[in-house]
């Protein structure tokens, strides 16, 4: 623009008219390129992606009636023991220990929820159980999010809903359509068995069907059943998950309508997805299957450690080129370089994502994958904050746990316009996703926060 102003400030009253007359001899030639150009810009406006926005999410509280703590946890499981409702073995005292074990040192507290049907003598794990579990969570969450946004159901034209091991039928998302009467031509998908990342994975399928289908509402639902799945073997590899995951869920409105950019609170920037399932430790890390005594529960292999090792180095090789400022990518080419052709014992560079994201919601998958991604990504413990928060409060509620953290990020008052977030989940498959988000403003905790009630308490020291 500055050459173009420089050469036109040099044009005489005789170049102007010759340029007229240029114009004049060659009106047709200027037409169809006109016609070009604007037909070009027509065709980049209709085919360039769709923004999706965020308008708002709400996370499930739990009613307090439901709330259990470690001793609580360990005075039930000894009664199911003696009512013969767990397994028989002669080694139930060296598993009591472990599993008590397990707790202490998970980074659980004292208040995490477990659903109604856990809580009774005997255990009531029906399918009728089960179905109330997850019917309160997710329509709790929906109801929360609908009245928070003023969105009619009738608003709603792409519905996705991810939960791992309970797919009852009719489905998941079949009772939402049912309970508020959602339209006829809703386009509706209901996610099963993608483990704990599922909630990026709902989040980017929904990405992808708002470039599709214009004008509307996408309303996504991550949760996961514990009723059913509460593991009651003598396998130590299948008990770590009974004393991990926990009652929870979310609800996320997502929308490609420009006209909501001024309310939402986020706009999605990237999706990253690595699926490395063709490799058979990967595949077999993290099954669900029968132990010896033919009880079904979910095994975790020695491989697992390593196997989330590499998904994640492959999902943050892949990121990096995205979100990470030039000065870090040059630093990672030329490690790269000099390791490849020079000193095959130098390090692999691992870049600074805190010039890239200002919050990070890591899933709150266990003490242990917190404390390696701190140690990996050279994080602070306050940018690590929201996800050992929400271990400690909620447990793991597998693909929810990183809307826990949002809304904890949100509560603190620490969301501001302009910050990057950064969602990073791994699941069983072997999967790691990650979602990108950009706050549109300040971003102040919406009503029904999950934190509300306990904010005051936190963050608090975890002794284990």
């Amino acid at each position: 623009m500055a050459a173009i102003a420089m050469k036109a400030s040099r044009l005489s009253t005789q170049d102007l008219h010759s340029f007229n007359l240029y114009l004049e001899k060659n009106s047709t030639s200027l037409t169809m390129f006109t016609i070009s150009l604007i037909l070009g810009w027509t065709l980049y406006i209709m085919n360039r992606p769709k923004p999706v926005y965020l308008v708002d999410f709400c996370c499930y509280l739990p009613p307090s009636n439901l709330k259990v703590s470690v001793k609580k946890i360990m005075s039930h499981v000894r009664v199911i023991r003696e009512q013969g409702m767990w397994a028989k073995t002669g080694e139930h005292d060296y598993l009591m220990d472990f599993v008590e074990k397990i707790l202490e040192r998970s980074g659980l507290g004292q208040e995490t929820y477990i659903p109604e049907g856990l809580h009774c003598l005997p255990l009531e794990q029906t399918m009728a159980g089960s179905r109330k579990e997850t019917t309160d969570v997710i329509l709790g969450a929906v109801d929360n999010v609908l009245r928070n946004t003023g969105i009619s159901p009738s608003d709603i034209g792409i519905l996705v809903v991810n939960s791992s091991t309970f797919n009852p039928t009719p489905s998941l998302a079949t009772i939402i359509v049912n309970k508020y009467k959602l339209r006829d031509n809703i386009k509706s998908l209901n996610l099963g068995g993608m483990g704990c990342s599922a909630g990026v994975i709902a989040i980017d399928v929904a990405k992808s069907l708002l470039q599709v289908h214009r004008n509307t509402y996408a309303l996504v639902v991550s949760t996961e059943n514990i009723t059913q799945n509460l593991y009651l073997g003598n396998n130590k590899s299948m008990l770590v998950t009974n004393c991990l995951f926990r009652v929870g869920g979310a609800a996320v409105l997502l929308s490609n309508m420009s006209k909501d950019r001024k309310r939402a609170k986020y706009k999605l920037v990237h999706t990253v997805r690595v699926h490395t399932g063709s490799d058979d430790r990967s595949y077999g890390c993290a099954t669900q299957e029968d132990d010896e005594d033919g009880l079904v529960g979910v095994s975790l292999s020695k491989d697992l450690p390593m196997v989330a090792a590499r998904t994640l180095k492959i999902n943050i090789a892949t990121l990096g080129p995205l979100v990470l400022p030039i000065r870090e990518k040059l630093r990672f080419f030329v490690t790269f370089v000099r390791k490849k052709f020079f000193d095959p014992k130098i390090k692999h560079y691992m870049p600074d994502f805190k010039l890239a994201f200002e919050h990070f919601c890591i899933h709150a998958g266990g003490r242990a994958l917190i404390d390696e991604l701190e140690k990996n990504l050279h994080l602070s413990p306050l940018h690590v904050e929201a996800s050992r928060m929400t271990l400690h409060r909620f447990g793991n509620t597998s693909s929810s746990s990183i809307w826990y953290e949002l809304a904890y990020t949100e509560a603190k008052g620490r969301m501001k316009k302009g910050d990057r977030i950064w969602q990073i989940a791994l699941g069983s498959g072997f999967k790691c996703n990650s979602s990108v988000w950009v706050a549109l403003r300040n971003v102040k905790p919406s009503a029904n926060n999950p934190w509300e009630d306990c904010l005051h308490k936190y963050p608090v020291e975890i002794d284990i």
